[in-house]
């Protein structure tokens, strides 16, 4: 009697081991559970000398609006010329900007003295005329 040895292949298994996803799904739930009541303030305001990443969207140039220390107005279309003019002028040449361009960024240059009142007007109407988003320009700290 001669005694057969048959070999069994073993099976591949085909499983996916789900415990890692687990973890880092769990890490990341707890990560946007902190930092989501962070993103629900509303309006993003940097002071006129505090710390600031530069612009990420480079491709387009900037739509710059100023306000000046005693209250007045300021729209730099790209000519390099600067000419004093009341909100609503500003606004209406905003407006038809957008309306050709909508993704372009529109940032407010506000004098540190100028009252807070008048800043908060202006990203009001800039944001009213079409504008996705408004930001502020600052100076890093130690400049002058």
């Amino acid at each position: 009697m001669s005694i057969k040895k048959t070999k069994h292949k073993r099976r591949l298994v085909a499983e996916i081991n789900v415990v890692p996803y687990i973890d880092v799904m769990l890490v990341l739930l707890i990560v946007f559970m902190v930092t989501a009541p962070l993103l629900m303030q509303g309006v993003k305001v940097e002071l006129p000398k505090a710390p600031s990443a530069p612009l990420e969207n480079k491709d387009q140039e900037p739509l710059i609006v100023s306000v000046k220390a005693d209250g007045s107005y300021y729209v730099d279309l790209g000519n390099g010329k600067n000419v004093q003019e009341p909100l609503p002028s500003i606004i209406e040449k905003v407006t038809k900007i957008l309306r050709q361009q909508p993704k372009t960024p529109v940032l407010v240059w506000g004098d540190a003295r100028v009252d807070y009142g008048e800043v908060v007007t202006l990203m009001s109407e800039l944001q009213n005329a079409g504008a996705p988003s408004v930001g502020l320009v600052t100076e890093p700290p130690g400049k002058k």
